[in-house]
């Protein structure tokens, strides 16, 4: 049986294909910037554990389903909290900078947290057995003032008696991948590296010597913001939050797409390294921002090693963190609520 078509029906029907696909092309092409908020998020050059959420935030569209267009800002520690300070960066997770900072009345505050735990150690070369063979040795880590120099010196000093330039040299690296090819080298004997550095520090053969958590508290990766922002933005600052929260329980529910991340910002193509990073990380996120944490951080920072005044006390630390935005997105998403 045949079928007769009428021409002029043809052509409409082409014509409504047509204009179909037009419209479905505008869509795909608007559809992701259309509504969306434009924000800029600091990260540290090289990766860090500590910011992993963020990573999964971007990659995963996390950041995208709150509306928000996120661009990552790569630079050093320092350059991000002056940039924060500044207003030209809106999102920074640099806690150890960002608390000096505070102290000396710059306008910033913390407002969500992710990493609850320190992720810093103190990677060597195979003929160091203890903390007490690094006497005389060469250690890299970052620039005065960050949070894994600091770290290293308050945890060498305190529970070591060891003080950098007496007992052990220092060279500063910007990024933790230059300390590894330094160890390599043989330029230093150990450098200082977050976790997913270190496991790939010890696929070179490196060995963890210490880890600065076992040693002292620490909140890593907690993000600040302008004061201003939070007031002039609070629905893009609260947008921000749910959009870290949802990737600090997609990292502990999903390992697979986790370690896809962390391949991809580490730039590790091993699945074994990539696999330890997962295991060591993967449960130690959260947005809350304890007390007992936030005063952890300030007073690593008021010693006299980073110039801080003997025995000046510390202000109300509560002026510098940000919980009634962070509590609000938690009662929304039917969390609980930090007291």
């Amino acid at each position: 049986m045949s079928t007769i078509h009428d021409p002029r029906t043809s052509v409409k029907i082409k014509a409504m294909i047509g204009a179909a696909v037009m419209a479905l092309a505008m869509i795909a092409q608007t559809a992701p910037v259309a509504g969306q908020t434009k924000i800029k998020v600091g990260r540290t050059t090289g990766g860090s554990g500590f910011h992993i959420p963020s990573y999964v935030a971007v990659d995963k569209g996390f950041f995208k389903g709150e509306g928000l267009d996120a661009s990552f800002i790569a630079a050093t520690a320092g350059v991000l909290v002056r940039a924060a300070i500044a207003k030209e960066i809106e999102f920074v997770p640099i806690p150890g900078g960002g608390s000096e900072a505070m102290l000396k009345g710059a306008p910033i505050v913390f407002f969500v947290g992710e990493s609850l735990i320190s992720q810093w150690t103190i990677t060597t070369t195979p003929e160091i057995k203890r903390v007490e063979d690094l006497k005389g040795k060469t250690v890299g880590l970052g620039r005065p003032g960050s949070a894994d120099y600091s770290e290293v010196v308050i945890v060498l000093g305190k529970f070591f008696k060891m003080q950098p330039g007496k007992d052990y040299k220092i060279i500063s690296f910007t990024g933790e991948p230059d300390r590894i090819a330094a160890m390599i080298q043989g330029s230093v004997q150990a450098g200082v590296l977050s976790f997913p550095h270190a496991a790939r520090a010890e696929s070179e053969g490196m060995k963890i010597l210490v880890r600065t958590g076992d040693y002292i508290p620490r909140l890593g990766g907690t993000f600040l913001t302008h004061k201003d922002y939070i007031k002039e933005h609070r629905d893009t600052v609260k947008r921000f939050i749910r959009a870290i929260i949802k990737a600090e329980d997609y990292i502990k529910a999903n390992k697979k797409g986790t370690m896809e991340v962390i391949k991809k910002y580490f730039e590790i193509d091993d699945p074994k390294v990539n696999e330890s990073i997962y295991n060591q990380v993967y449960d130690k996120y959260s947005p809350e921002m304890p007390p007992d944490l936030i005063r952890d951080l300030f007073e690593s920072r008021t010693t006299p090693e980073l110039g801080w005044p003997a025995g000046k006390p510390l202000p109300d630390l509560e002026q510098f963190v940000n919980r009634d935005v962070l509590n609000e997105v938690l009662k929304e998403m039917g969390r609980k609520v930090t007291k």
